[in-house]
């Protein structure tokens, strides 16, 4: 009767084991699809990211393009004033000599 009860208990044991093993695989599965998961929305944000910065240096040489457009246009007008402001002094002074 003792064989029977510690063969029994072996066999239970070993019925333990064999599904705390099986537990074992499934949490590993489950933390390799987990980190599967996590590795796709890194990747994801990192393309997010590359998207955002590449709007972004498009929009700064947009913003370059038009301050040296505004910057052109700017001294265009000053060296027309400057050119009808030295006309004009020039007339003053001639007359003015006269």
């Amino acid at each position: 009767m003792k064989k029977v009860i510690a063969l029994s208990s072996l066999l239970a044991l070993g019925a333990l084991g064999m599904a705390c093993g099986d537990a074992g695989t499934a949490n590993n599965t489950a933390a390799n699809a987990n980190k599967a998961a996590a590795n796709a929305m890194n990747a994801a944000a990192n393309a997010m990211n590359a998207a955002s910065n590449a709007v972004q240096t498009a929009a700064n040489t947009a913003a370059n393009a038009a301050n040296t457009a505004a910057n052109a246009a700017n001294t265009a007008a000053n060296t027309a004033a400057n050119a009808a402001n030295k006309a004009a002094n020039t007339a003053a002074n001639t007359a003015a000599n006269k």
